[in-house]
């Protein structure tokens, strides 16, 4: 399987659709992937998330990592990966859904905000870590990290980042970035999502 790095590699963003309805997932998944984005995350507190990402697995598997974000129980892995979801992402640092994440094969992606919860999400096996809230935090927080955690190990800033202030994130050594409002919120269409997805690559081309 390929690790988290690899879909990084391919794109280092990872589209959060809080709030989208199955009914909306595939057609925003199409601008998503058609913009080059590779990592589609669902947050749990989406309506009937775990249909959205059955609907997005289907349809993009193949070509795209597609997970759930906002886990926060053993159960809510179980049904990722019966829902054909292989990227487990939450919002904070809990040793114990890492581990369990990592028994059903899939890959996690845990949020933290300080030294000791990274090194104990790294000892229980995460392929990458969430910087969150990256609002809190700065480029100089995360460049002391990256001093003292695995270098290749992925960090990604997520919360607030714009096309605008990737840059100065990328050169502290972040190594992708969860988008959520700044690329999808409630009520947007296709092409409206697809204008914002092609801002972003741009940045990263720049």
């Amino acid at each position: 399987m390929a690790t988290l790095k690899d879909h990084l590699d391919a794109c280092p963003l990872v589209a959060i659709l809080r709030g989208i309805s199955p009914d909306e997932a595939e057609a925003v998944g199409e601008a998503l992937v058609g913009a080059g984005l590779r990592i589609i995350e669902v947050p749990l507190n989406s309506p009937d998330p775990f249909e959205s990402i059955a609907r997005l697995a289907r349809r993009f598997g193949d070509r795209a990592l597609i997970g759930a974000g906002t886990v926060m129980t053993a159960a809510d892995i179980a049904r990722l990966g019966g829902a054909g979801g292989r990227l487990m992402v939450t919002p904070h640092a809990d040793p114990d859904l890492v581990r369990e994440a990592k028994r059903h094969g899939l890959l996690a992606l845990p949020g933290f905000f300080t030294p000791a919860e990274a090194f104990a999400l790294i000892g229980a096996g995460a392929d990458g870590l969430k910087l969150f809230p990256a609002e809190a935090a700065s480029p100089a927080v995360l460049k002391a990290l990256r001093a003292v955690l695995p270098p290749a190990l992925p960090v990604l800033p997520v919360g607030g980042v714009s096309p605008e202030t990737m840059a100065p994130w990328r050169a502290a050594g972040a190594m992708g970035f969860g988008i959520g409002s700044g690329l999808y919120r409630p009520g947007d269409d296709a092409a409206a999502v697809r204008e914002k997805a092609d801002a972003f690559i741009s940045a990263l081309k720049a």
